[in-house]
């Protein structure tokens, strides 16, 4: 695409559609946490340990994929990742063993890791003017995916049983037939030529610092909203929830994170960064609480907003760092969407592991507390700095 200036819906609509089908698979582990507790008779610490591989191999390893994305014009990766991650998910319900949902868990996690990288980055070649909110909207695909899916296939589980998983794939597949005539190779960022650390250091520059501030603040998000993912549908179902109530709650929490995300976005075009993240994360803590300890119908409204303000901030994230780092900007997505996203969410067996010792409520109530704290980092973002950036496609 030559016009810079031009905004190519098709392409952006297919890249959306590819973001949300990849991660609707993704999206269904959440919700059959407790299936799994019942089946494998599992620990909360075996808990985070599924939810914590998941993360980590479907966002840890994206900074390397970012990395041949950019050398390499391939749609190995944007089409065979949702393959991968719609099938080995899908067969969950056949695992045998612990072990074996394991396997099944990590490789579609890989298929995740695959095509985040390659995707994002190629938004802003095909996104024109309007950076920040195609960026919003993409990521809003992804979120819906978290939020649909983990309602669909409570559904299904609850009608016909874990068994019934695998014939979920059906969809998936034909929809990626579909995306596969529509979906345009990468264009490459000009890496070809450059080893990894290389291309670390010539996509970032001086900038790095001003990255991995914004990296960490993102990490922390991440970990929270992980954390939650993770225990909150374990606490739901001792206390008497049913499996497609749990769906329904975890589908509120991200399904509310894509509205958020887009309002974000597009208020970021217009007042900035720092406001945002200062605002939202401000609210956030007494939102979570809010989840916790809050009982009947009134968890549902809590989970709505406590997902408001911890997904509004995602979208941002990735401008800032594309704005900071126009190079590489698979690579720096990599860092935002992936490492930030698979560090958070590695933590979550330690989060497990305290939940044994003492209880999931007081744990997590710890855990709420980190969207407060985290806005003394957000007091140093170079707000100035940022509006002035434009963001080259």
């Amino acid at each position: 695409m030559n016009e810079t200036n031009r905004t190519d819906v098709r392409v952006l609509f297919a890249l959306t559609m590819l973001h949300f089908t990849g991660d609707f698979y993704a999206a269904f582990i959440s919700p059959l946490l407790p299936v799994f507790v019942e089946r494998f008779a599992l620990s909360l610490t075996e808990v985070g340990l599924i939810a914590g591989v998941m993360r980590m191999l479907a966002f840890v390893v994206q900074p390397a994929v970012g990395y041949f994305a950019d050398r390499y014009r391939s749609r190995v990766f944007i089409i065979g990742g949702p393959l991968l991650s719609i099938v080995f998910i899908a067969l969950v319900g056949w695992a045998p063993s612990f072990p074996v949902l394991l396997l099944f868990v990590s490789i579609g996690s890989i298929g995740a890791a695959m095509f985040h990288p390659s995707i994002a980055g190629m938004i802003a070649n095909y996104a024109g003017r309007h950076i920040g909110l195609s960026l919003s909207i993409f990521n809003m695909g992804g979120t819906l995916a978290y939020g649909l899916g983990p309602l669909f296939i409570a559904y299904i589980v609850d009608r016909w049983t874990l068994s019934a998983s695998p014939w979920t794939a059906i969809p998936g597949l034909a929809m990626m037939v579909l995306l596969f005539k529509i979906v345009p190779a990468p264009l490459g960022e000009g890496l070809r030529g450059e080893g990894f650390f290389h291309a670390i250091r010539d996509a970032f520059g001086e900038v790095w610092k001003l990255v991995i501030l914004v990296w960490v603040v993102m990490v922390m998000r991440a970990f929270v909203t992980q954390a939650f993912l993770a225990f909150v549908p374990i606490l739901y179902a001792r206390e008497g929830h049913t499996l497609v109530s749990i769906g329904f709650v975890i589908s509120l929490f991200t399904v509310a994170g894509a509205i958020s995300g887009v309002a974000a976005g597009h208020l970021s075009d217009r007042i900035g960064y720092k406001p945002i993240y200062t605002v939202v994360f401000f609210l956030a803590t007494p939102s979570l609480l809010l989840m916790l300890f809050l009982q009947g119908i009134w968890v549902y409204a809590a989970a709505a907003l406590s997902g408001f303000f911890m997904f509004a901030t995602l979208p941002l994230g990735l401008v800032m760092a594309q704005k900071l780092a126009p190079r590489g900007k698979s690579m720096v997505s990599s860092l935002m969407m992936g490492l930030a996203v698979g560090l958070g969410g590695m933590m979550t067996p330690l989060v497990g592991s305290l939940a044994d010792l003492f209880s999931i409520q007081t744990v997590l109530a710890g855990v709420a507390l980190l969207p407060l704290l985290s806005i003394g980092l957000v007091v140093f973002f170079p707000e100035k700095r940022l509006r002035e950036q434009p963001l080259v496609g």
